[in-house]
C-alpha cells in the first residue's frame, strides 16, 4: 500500500517520474515539471491528468496547433496518432496513464 502527496513531488530534471504502479503493461507514472515536453504521438492511448499547477496542452487537429488551457482536476485523453505537447505554465505535476515504454 502506497500513499503520495502528489503536491509534495519533485524531481531533479523537468519530467522526471515516479513510478507508482504497472498493470500489465499500463504505467502509471507522477511526473513533475516546469518545461515543455516535446511534440509526440504516442503508440497508445495516454491519458493525462492535472495534479498541481496549470499546463496549456497543444495538439493537432487535421494539421491545424489548438490549445487547451488545463488548470488541476482535468483530463486530457490522446486516441491513438494524437500529436501533443504540454507546456506547463511555472510547476506542474501531472499524472500520466500510458503503455509501458510509451514517448
Amino acid at each position: 500500500m502506497t500513499f503520495i502527496k502528489a503536491k509534495d513531488f519533485t524531481a531533479d530534471r523537468a519530467w522526471g517520474a515516479l513510478n507508482i504502479a504497472n498493470m500489465n503493461g499500463v504505467t502509471t507514472r507522477l511526473h513533475w515539471t516546469d518545461q515543455p515536453y516535446k511534440w509526440h504521438i504516442n503508440d497508445g492511448e495516454e491519458v493525462f491528468v492535472v495534479l498541481d499547477g496549470v499546463v496549456n496542452m497543444h495538439y493537432r487537429v487535421d494539421g491545424k496547433e489548438r490549445v487547451q488551457l488545463m488548470s488541476v482536476g482535468d483530463i486530457f485523453f490522446a486516441a491513438v496518432g494524437t500529436e501533443h505537447v504540454a507546456h506547463p505554465i511555472g510547476e506542474a505535476r501531472i499524472l500520466v496513464i500510458e503503455k509501458e515504454g510509451s514517448v
